[in-house]
């Protein structure tokens, strides 16, 4: 018996996923778009500075909604407006989409280093080189002009490195201490996006030599069985 066919390249879709899928390398909107043939324009992103938790406690929330057809952009926008939910439009899908990956994976670079018993200040040095690792990927990746301090981008990944919701940090505080990668998962019992972000950016960037050292790092650790504390010790070497 064939398979059932849907057509789906006349829907449009909002993708609110901040991870990556690993087997194919792809952001959502790219897997859509080869996978079900979903014109780009018809592909819209839903992205921070915001955590779930604090939306469910109507804590005022800033959302950037980003679709090449900003018409379908900001009508989305306007179903989501509420009283602590404010909106903001781009139509720039894939940096904000490749965006919120990658700031998961700076996240887990946070939570290893307080672990490490670094600072608040090298913690600021480290976001502060993480969002031009940032620029340097999506400008290679999808060059167009973007400000890379809009709060879909640094916001996004502010947040993400310094709340006590985070997901990712909690993660990379465990990697930090000493727990293994399983370990980790188990003890965390959420998904923590960055780890197979890491292995695909790294993947991905083979074929654009970004400068990444951070996300390297990242990489080396969590896939690679460098110590944490030697991870860092090769990158403080080099954040200035």
């Amino acid at each position: 018996m064939s398979s059932l066919q849907i057509d789906l390249s006349s829907k449009v879709f909002f993708s609110a996923v901040k991870g990556i899928i690993a087997e194919k390398n792809r952001i959502i909107g790219e897997y859509l778009h080869n996978k079900f043939e979903v014109p780009y324009e018809n592909i819209g992103v839903l992205t921070g500075p915001c955590h779930a938790e604090e939306v469910a406690l109507e804590r005022l929330s800033y959302l950037t909604i980003a679709c090449e057809d900003i018409e379908k952009a900001e009508w989305f926008a306007e179903q989501i407006n509420c009283r602590y939910i404010r909106t903001n439009i781009s139509e720039d899908i894939f940096g904000t989409e490749i965006a919120a990956v990658l700031k998961n994976v700076f996240a887990i670079a946070s939570g290893i280093c307080h672990s490490l018993g670094y600072g608040d200040n090298f913690q600021a040095v480290l976001a502060s080189n993480s969002i031009r690792e940032i620029k340097r990927f999506v400008d290679n990746v999808h060059p167009i002009k973007r400000d890379i301090k809009e709060s879909a981008y640094l916001g996004d990944l502010l947040v993400t490195m310094y709340s006590q919701f985070s997901r990712n940090r909690t993660f990379g505080n465990m990697i930090g201490k000493g727990y293994s990668v399983k370990s980790a998962q188990l003890e965390l019992n959420m998904v923590a996006e960055g780890y197979n972000a890491s292995k695909c950016i790294f993947e991905i960037n083979q074929a654009y030599g970004a400068e990444m050292p951070i996300a390297t790092a990242i990489y080396q650790i969590l896939w690679k069985h460098v110590h944490a504390a030697n991870g860092f010790a090769e990158v403080e070497k080099i954040l200035f």
